[in-house]
């Protein structure tokens, strides 16, 4: 497309698509969301991109190959679910490390679970982008 305020206006929603996908991923471990509608989420924003600016500029302004996002993303969620094997525990139960002091209430919790979310959201997020760079190219 030759628009120049859909050109314009993409720069800022990929943005804002960007940092909404990760608010969704974080708040998926207790509420609605995590990291498949993140990935989505992320994904749309630099889908819209494409549409705007063209594939060219698109992969530019990701900076690394999507296929390779997706893979890191698939290692990841890999590496969380064998993390409970060094433990005893069934492939893929969550573990969690709490940092801080647990008495008095000042810690933060981290899991597994929440690394496992982030490989989904890296592996849909390079994968969706792969088939839509794949099909613009084509055209």
């Amino acid at each position: 497309m030759n628009s120049i305020i859909l050109r314009a206006g993409t720069r800022y929603l990929v943005a804002l698509l960007l940092l909404f996908s990760i608010y969704m991923l974080l708040r998926g471990h207790n509420e609605p969301g995590g990291g498949f509608i993140g990935g989505l989420i992320g994904a749309t924003g630099f889908v819209l991109y494409t549409l705007g600016c063209g594939t060219s500029e698109a992969r530019a302004a990701l900076r690394v190959l999507p296929q390779t996002i997706a893979m890191c993303g698939l290692g990841i969620a890999l590496l969380a679910g064998l993390t409970a094997g060094l433990f005893g525990d069934a492939l893929f139960t969550g573990q969690w490390l709490f940092l801080g002091d647990r008495e008095s209430g000042d810690y933060i919790p981290i899991s597994t679970i929440l690394v496992f979310d982030i490989g989904v959201y890296l592996v849909v997020f390079g994968s969706i982008l792969s088939l839509v760079f794949a099909m613009e190219e084509e055209i």
